[in-house]
């Protein structure tokens, strides 16, 4: 996709495809223990602080070890000419463009933003990207408009991703003492990075006592992560979720010896046989001396059907009894507001680009983008709405009603609706994907996401521009007070498991209250009613329904409507239809 749209931007269908360098600033250059750091200014009434190490390079002996502090020091930060991030393959989702791995080990660093003046300390908050845990880094948001309009302070982290970051094998553990017998390094990485704000944050005009942890998808989901972490209390004071959910695995699936567990891909036994290594007889030595990009490359050289170790319960970091239950039991509640909420077509950033969903074809010339259209409109729709209301159960109303019972009493939730995008002769965006996962980000921080794409995502329009104030001034009023405030004079009320009120963010006369939580057995039941399915593609939607987003639920694909689909291997027939569009297409996605 992003292939065909930077024709695009040859043609000048695009007016941004690259930003402004920022403008050096010698002024206001602060002293933290990350050392000497010179703002640069992005936007007129802003400054930012780049790439400043927040705890000790995680590298040689310190692989698969919980980050160390930093010895504080006087030297300058160094800026670096390109993006840091943490090692990774490439992707455009994850905002690097090529092929092969990228990034380094030596890769935890954050970003401060900040107002250029202020007479008190400002909300600080807190972002935790988004990428399955497996992709993307700090340098892919800029949130300056929202810190100039808003008047907040905004750190955005890099942590460990991946099999650097979610590793559990007995020779790590069991040779190690403390939180280095963790399997969720990156997670600790997350803590560091609040722990750095609260010792550090004040110099850059933050409130070390007004901290706000927000974070989108795999943020989400680690959003979530710290609520429940006995490790984070105290950190932060205010948090919200945005499309995360709340899977988790023990340590035993996460290491997965000899493949026990079936449903799980890429876990620690399988990377290391892939490598050539004993999985089960291995020492830690050896482990850590594999080349960081021969060790990645082995990692996303595997193939992912479905679950891959992203927060694993290793009773240190996350509770034994897993992501889920822990969310429930008061022992572990921090007792801070809570924002969560989903983009109404969560799932169209995947299937709008699948080719069992979407067409394409050339009416000019090969030489412009191919035009897209939906193959069948009832199925997509429906598709659509199941996943995505499927991912709301998972990821707001599941999570905040397990909360409720934990003790918080201060929760708010929302659905991201605004689809009014710039559309064009090739591409319907408000058609095809609508309001896609992500998509709210680009209002938040007041910037295109999406990269060549983005302009078309987040249109210079007046909607776009009405969007933009309602996000920021939701988001920037819960980080200050623990609310989000009315949103055009609509009061947003609170989300209870016997008021489950949620407000829906659109322009126009799409914005409003509405009410009501998502029901998985309810879901199930609008599967086997519909008509627009073939039995086939029923038990396919319905295993993307009880194992794609979320704790998997087996039994139920195995016992629904009597045992329709227990014959019906999905992970099977979706790899033999994936197959069929590849030698069709040459690629199962749009180019």
């Amino acid at each position: 996709m992003m292939r065909w749209f930077l024709k695009l931007c040859v043609l000048g269908a695009l007016t941004a495809c690259s930003a402004t360098a920022p403008i050096s600033v010698p002024e206001r250059s602060v002293l933290s223990e990350s050392g000497v750091s010179v703002p640069l200014s992005p936007r007129s009434g802003v400054l930012q602080w780049r790439n400043l190490p927040y705890a000790q390079p995680p590298v040689g002996p310190r692989r698969w070890a919980a980050p160390r502090q930093l010895v504080p020091t006087d030297q300058a930060v160094s800026s670096q000419p390109f993006p840091l991030m943490c090692p990774q393959m490439a992707s455009t989702t994850g905002g690097t463009e090529g092929e092969g791995v990228f990034g380094r080990e030596d890769c935890l660093y954050l970003d401060v933003t900040a107002p250029a003046s202020s007479s008190a300390l400002l909300p600080v908050m807190f972002w935790i990207h988004g990428g399955g845990n497996t992709s993307g880094h700090k340098d892919s948001y800029d949130f300056s408009a929202l810190v100039e309009r808003e008047q907040v302070v905004v750190v955005a982290i890099n942590y460990r991703l991946g099999p650097l970051g979610w590793f559990d094998h007995p020779a790590l553990s069991g040779n190690a003492s403390g939180l280095d017998q963790s399997s969720n390094f990156g997670t600790l990485d997350i803590i560091a990075a609040l722990s750095w704000v609260q010792r550090n944050i004040e110099r850059f005009g933050g409130d070390p006592n007004n901290v706000t942890v927000f974070g989108e998808s795999a943020g989400g989901r680690n959003v979530l992560s710290l609520l429940v972490s006995p490790l984070s209390e105290g950190l932060f004071h205010r948090a919200i979720a945005q499309s995360g959910h709340v899977r988790s695995l023990s340590r035993d699936a996460a290491f997965n010896e000899r493949d026990q567990y079936a449903h799980v891909d890429r876990g620690s036994w399988r990377v290391l046989e892939s490598l050539g290594l004993d999985g089960s007889d291995v020492e830690a030595s050896e482990m850590r001396a594999i080349d960081v990009e021969q060790f990645v490359g082995a990692y996303y050289a595997l193939e992912v059907d479905h679950m891959q170790p992203a927060i694993i319960a290793d009773d240190i970091v996350i509770p034994a009894a897993g992501l889920s239950a822990a969310l429930a039991d008061p022992k572990y509640a921090k007792n801070v507001p809570v924002m969560a909420g989903t983009t109404r077509d969560e799932i169209t950033l995947w299937i709008g680009l699948n080719r069992y969903f979407v067409d394409a074809d050339y009416p000019l010339t090969r030489l412009l983008p191919p035009r897209m259209t939906i193959r069948d409109e009832a199925l997509y729709r429906f598709w659509t709405e199941i996943r995505s209301r499927g991912w709301r159960e998972q990821g707001v109303d599941g999570p905040l009603a397990a909360l409720e019972s934990a003790g918080y009493d201060t929760l708010y939730a929302y659905r991201f609706d605004w689809n009014e995008q710039d559309d064009n002769y090739f591409i319907a965006f408000s058609e095809i994907l609508g309001a896609p996962h992500g998509s709210e980000i680009a209002f938040i921080q007041g910037a295109p996401m999406y990269g060549p794409i983005g302009d078309y995502m987040y249109p210079d329009t007046d909607s776009a521009r009405v969007m933009t104030e309602r996000m920021m001034s939701a988001w920037a009023e819960f980080a200050r007070t623990g609310q989000p405030g009315a949103v055009a004079g609509i009061a947003w009320p609170p989300y209870s498991a016997m008021a489950p009120h949620f407000m829906r963010l659109d322009s126009d006369d799409g914005l409003g209250v509405s009410f009501g939580a998502e029901d998985r057995g309810g879901l199930m039941n609008d599967i086997a009613r519909t008509t627009v399915l073939s039995p086939l593609e029923q038990c396919l939607l319905l295993w993307e329904l009880l194992t794609a987003v979320g704790q998997p639920d087996y039994a139920a694909y195995s016992d629904w409507q009597g045992g329709q689909c227990r014959a019906v291997d999905a992970v099977a027939e979706k790899r033999s239809i994936r197959t069929r569009l590849e030698a069709e297409y040459g690629s199962a996605s749009l180019p």
